[in-house]
């Protein structure tokens, strides 16, 4: 009797196994629902990865300036700027990763200048190129020049418009990641700002940009009312699928962002997760979902992505990464 039962036990766990396998496979066999059916941010196949000057390439140039994105375009031949805003006092969206301006613009010692209490007009005061250190050389040249030649330069803090006005009818391929820094309503009226501009003015390059932002409502709000601008993973957004897919469910991650922006690891609690595994590429891939990773300016870290097939490199020198893209197509 004993032994019937034992033999039923086993049986019924061998069905639940058996069941369990067929489920895992079968979860990972159906194709997943894309997120477009065209994404510009997905390279070609056999491609190479796209450069994302991150912040405009801040190793060569002043970051967030228009010489950096000058030089990255026309020197190094990136193929997507990225760049975050902030909204001034008087309503301008601006280019700048922090919320003060001082880690480039100002003297040690000086006061902070927050963005968000300062108007555009008494922003356009400092010279965003002042703390800029030469790699080579160890000096700073842009210390020294008038406000006229900071102009002519482009090292004045941008509004957001002046960006793509540089580049729209020369360079009308060029993809944009933006992430909105601001958030609640301020962070709204970016994601406003930025619709109605790319709509009115730079129409072609409306599916040509990317929307990111940190703040949970902010990527909401884009959802429900800016439904026709494609959009980063968010925190939460990139953490769901990665986490999905390590435990082999994918499916079921119902995300809706067109570009998975990851570094190459991230500790959780003294865990240390491999962000690089090629099965997280793939899955994104099978979605139509880009996978570019965050920044990288090790000529080593460099190959393994390219070796990879990542889709864009993010990198504050986009001038090593270009030498090392020409030594792959050599």
């Amino acid at each position: 009797m004993k032994e019937k039962k034992k033999h039923r036990v086993l049986k019924v766990l061998g069905c639940i196994l058996l069941l369990l396998v067929v489920f895992f496979v079968v979860i990972n066999v159906i194709p997943p629902k894309k997120v477009a059916e065209t994404n510009p941010f997905l390279k070609d196949k056999d491609a190479l990865p796209m450069i994302a000057a991150h912040r405009g390439g801040g190793v060569s140039n002043p970051e967030n300036t228009l010489m950096a994105y000058r030089a990255a375009v026309k020197e190094f031949g990136i193929q997507i700027c990225e760049t975050d805003v902030w909204m001034t006092s008087d309503g301008h969206l601006v280019y700048n990763h922090d919320e003060t301006i001082n880690r480039t613009a100002c003297k040690e010692g000086d006061p902070d200048v927050v963005i968000a209490e300062h108007t555009l007009a008494e922003l356009r005061t400092y010279n965003m190129g002042y703390n800029f250190k030469d790699p080579d050389t160890g000096e700073y040249p842009y210390r020294d020049l008038s406000e006229e030649k900071q102009q002519e330069l482009g090292l004045k803090i941008m509004e957001f418009h002046e960006l793509m006005e540089e580049f729209y009818e020369t360079n009308k391929e060029l993809l944009f990641i933006v992430e909105i820094k601001d958030e609640g309503e301020v962070g709204y009226k970016a994601a406003d700002i930025i619709d109605r501009t790319l709509t009115e003015r730079f129409p072609d390059y409306k599916n040509r940009i990317v929307i990111g932002t940190f703040h949970p409502e902010i990527e909401e709000n884009l959802r429900e009312k800016h439904p026709t601008l494609m959009r980063g993973g968010s925190t939460a957004g990139a953490g769901k699928f990665i986490v999905t897919q390590l435990f082999g469910v994918n499916l079921f991650a119902n995300v809706d962002f067109t570009c998975l922006q990851i570094p190459v690891e991230y500790n959780i609690k003294g865990i240390n997760l491999d962000l690089t595994r090629d099965t997280y590429i793939k899955r994104a891939h099978r979605r139509n979902i880009a996978v570019q990773y965050w920044t990288i300016n090790d000529e080593d870290e460099m190959r393994m992505l390219i070796e990879k097939g990542v889709d864009a490199i993010m990198t504050d020198d986009p001038k090593l990464l270009k030498k090392v893209l020409d030594e792959y197509r050599k």
